[in-house]
């Protein structure tokens, strides 16, 4: 029986990866919490194991007292001496124990004790072992399969990969071969610690580095990578040396290497783009296949970019369900505003025509023309969108000459908009049909100039008394 313990602690070492001696350690501690259950839990008891017999050795210790308070770790004087003649009090007596005293319960106990024990180093391996390769590649082969998931073994553990980390047309079935990337090892977890994903972008990123070795060898780069599982992906690549084409290196001959990694898929579609360190080739290129005219980053945001495309392409640029714009946003990291060549052209036309230079309004001196110059507020509806106190900052321009800047910009793009929106045959004022047309137009009336105040303003000249 003893030799049976010592083969099935090897065996238990072996095939769970657990430490020998934190077994024997364990397997002493569970007999010593047998032996307490039974004589008593202030028992002073030794246990120790053979490790090469296979033996215990249990031992309880008592003190030698006059009065008993405790019979589970003291021992009278009478009794003490009927064991050994020349006892006296607060000597200590040693009792050999049999394990098979503690009776079925305390040594099923010990059993379960053991096996808890084997389960939690096991689980601490498991976590340090995996903890360092977040992210990894790895193979497995399932061993079971249901609604929540699959679980596969893999080299000396057990993963597992949830049905929402799973693409749409994978189906697994017992004994398969998967390959997977360990997304997250959770300690705490109560199956399966390591935790497998198929769905992640550094999934496809990692299929690219086992199949090109223009990758793994570091030749060859993957910029950024775009990714809806199952349909379309968009890889961004470049080459550190001239000779090395970066797209031909991951297509392969005859598309071999590609090919593979869209089997391993399920039929995903893959682009490969070249990256661009200049940003507008590089969103033309994530557009791809549709074809660009022009990417242009917008004034008004950094992170955003005007693309302009022709009419026939403005669909494929789209993508279905907008899935090529949307892929090529996340590729390129830019915010994508598509828009066809005539919206371009009509929008472009709309704007000349809404356009009036500061130059050109009439009713301001060429001083206050020039300062507002300076200050960025080059036309009318930049001005007519201008704050009051942001006016008022300017020099030379106080209070009163601000709200009449404003009030003239209002009533100039009025007219300007007026003219815009009315139909072709409908007659407008000279002034609001030359702005329209040319952006050189010199709009206004015959309203006295707005000059520039002085920086100390005088006051006002008293009003002349109604008759």
């Amino acid at each position: 029986m003893n030799q049976e313990l010592v083969q099935a602690l090897e065996s238990l070492a072996r095939e769970r990866g657990v430490d020998r001696l934190t077994l024997v350690e364990t397997l002493e501690n569970s007999i010593l919490s047998a032996a307490k259950k039974k004589i008593g839990l202030n028992a002073l008891i030794d246990v120790k194991f053979d490790d090469r017999t296979g033996a215990f050795d249990v031992t309880a210790h008592k003190k030698v007292v006059d009065v008993v308070a405790d019979p589970s770790c003291e021992i009278s004087t009478a009794e003490a001496q009927t064991f050994e003649p020349g006892a006296k009090p607060e000597d200590v007596l040693n009792f050999p124990l049999s394990y098979e005293e503690f009776g079925r319960n305390a040594i099923q106990a010990a059993k379960q004790v053991l096996i808890q024990r084997v389960r939690e180093a096991e689980r601490d391996r498991v976590y340090h072992e995996y903890e360092g390769r977040l992210g990894e590649l790895v193979r497995g082969t399932v061993q079971q399969v249901d609604r929540g998931g699959v679980l596969v073994k893999m080299e000396r553990s057990e993963a597992f990969l949830p049905s929402r980390e799973m693409m749409p047309r994978d189906r697994y079935h017992q004994s398969d071969i998967v390959s997977a990337l360990i997304l997250t090892v959770d300690k705490a977890a109560k199956g399966p610690q390591v935790i497998l994903s198929r769905v992640h972008p550094d999934f496809l990123r990692l299929l690219f580095k086992r199949e090109v070795p223009e990758i793994s060898e570091g030749i060859v780069e993957i910029k950024s990578v775009a990714r809806e599982a199952g349909s379309r992906s968009k890889i961004a690549v470049t080459s550190h040396e001239d000779r090395v084409d970066a797209v031909g290196s991951c297509v392969g001959v005859k598309g071999a290497r590609v090919q593979a990694i869209v089997r391993e898929l399920g039929g995903e579609r893959i682009d490969i783009v070249p990256w661009s360190l200049d940003a507008s080739i590089f969103v033309s290129r994530a557009l791809s296949p549709a074809k660009v005219i022009s990417a242009t980053p917008k004034d008004n945001d950094d992170r955003a970019m005007e693309v302009v495309v022709a009419d026939d392409q403005l669909s494929l640029a789209i993508g279905k369900g907008g899935q090529n714009a949307r892929l090529a946003a996340k590729l390129s990291g830019w915010k994508i505003d598509l828009i066809n060549r005539t919206d371009l052209d009509q929008r472009r036309a709309a704007e000349r025509a809404l356009r009036v230079d500061i130059e050109d309004l009439t009713g301001v001196s060429e001083k206050v023309k020039e300062r507002l110059v300076e200050e960025g507020i080059e036309t009318v509806a930049e001005l007519e969108a201008t704050s009051l106190e942001t006016l008022q900052k300017i020099s030379g321009i106080g209070e009163k000459t601000a709200e009449k800047l404003l009030q003239r910009a209002r009533e100039v793009m009025e007219e300007v908009r007026s003219r815009a929106a009315a139909p072709v045959e409908q007659a407008a004022s000279p002034d609001v049909a030359e702005a329209a047309e040319a952006p050189t137009h010199h709009a206004g009336g015959d309203e006295a100039e707005v000059e520039a105040e002085a920086e100390t303003e005088t006051p006002p000249a008293p009003e002349p008394a109604e008759e």
